[in-house]
């Protein structure tokens, strides 16, 4: 069988089982049993397969027939256009959480950061993404999960910035030893009753997709923490899901009734990122 008779066949296979995307699906999976770049691929388009080569692709294609995410069975995972490592320790980036990026980035033209905090960092995604926009800054990511922090540190040593991130095990913000320019957070918002819903469920990291009874658990414990690990002036930002702006709103107006707090969409329209600028002035009510 050739390259391109893989393709073909495994593009019908993929669709049949009501694999979306599944021509791009089975491109990724043939690249990564034959260890070529696309462009290796398409112009060895005529080569025959080896009989190894063509049981680790068909290995490949049954893996996502059983909705096994293609970035585990991969090893890869592109965000912010930079290519990373994931496994299943850690949740696979998703699109809509580049705008975290962009929000940080635009925050970072217009005012001094010198600290940022990435909170529950998972592979490293945001904190790699800034430290390569962001030269001079130093960064703090933390996890709770051990496991994740050790594929975040192969993410930073791949891109060469672990003298810019520092890794901190533990819960939230208990780890950082400074209060930060900017907190930067993608936790988990999923309502646990809703959990089922998630195609990835029974692959991706259960810690890092459940948010609870109504999926604020871990904002909600964060954002209490906020006042004494954030500089007078500083910001956060606050990955949210779809409906969760106004009780997340809410939540921050009672425990910062000086800040100000923006919120934007994603590309799909979905109030996306809260951003909230504790002025010199704001404190933080105590329960």
């Amino acid at each position: 069988m050739t390259v391109k008779e893989a393709l073909i066949h495994a593009r019908e296979v993929l669709a049949a089982g009501n694999i979306e995307d599944s021509a791009l699906e089975a491109e990724l999976l043939l690249r990564c049993a034959l260890g070529r770049n696309r462009v290796q691929l398409y112009q060895g388009f005529d080569r025959q397969l080896s009989p190894e080569q063509n049981k680790m692709f068909q290995d490949l294609v049954r893996r996502r027939l059983n909705r096994e995410p293609t970035a585990y069975i991969t090893g890869h995972r592109e965000f912010y256009g930079i290519d990373f490592y994931v496994n299943p320790a850690v949740l696979i980036p998703r699109p809509e959480s580049e705008l975290l990026v962009e929000k940080a980035l635009e925050l970072a033209q217009y005012r001094s950061i010198a600290a940022i905090a990435d909170i529950g960092t998972g592979c490293g995604a945001i904190a790699v993404s800034l430290a390569l926009n962001l030269p001079c800054v130093k960064i703090y990511a933390t996890d709770v999960s051990t496991a994740a922090l050790e594929v975040a540190l192969v993410n930073c040593r791949r891109h060469g910035v672990s003298d810019k991130i520092r890794l901190l095990a533990g819960d939230m913000l208990d780890p950082l030893p400074e209060p930060a320019d900017l907190i930067v957070a993608n936790l988990p918002y999923i309502k646990e009753s809703e959990l089922a819903q998630v195609n990835t469920r029974d692959f991706e990291p259960h810690l890092a997709l459940n948010g609870g009874t109504d999926g604020l658990e871990k904002i909600r414990r964060l954002c209490t923490q906020v006042g004494d690990k954030l500089k007078p002036g500083g910001h956060l930002l606050l990955e949210i899901g779809q409906g969760q702006e106004a009780p997340v709103i809410t939540l921050l107006r009672d425990l910062f009734p000086v800040a100000g707090i923006a919120v934007t969409p994603d590309l799909g329209g979905i109030d996306r990122v809260v951003n909230l600028t504790l002025f010199a002035e704001a404190t933080r009510l105590t329960a």
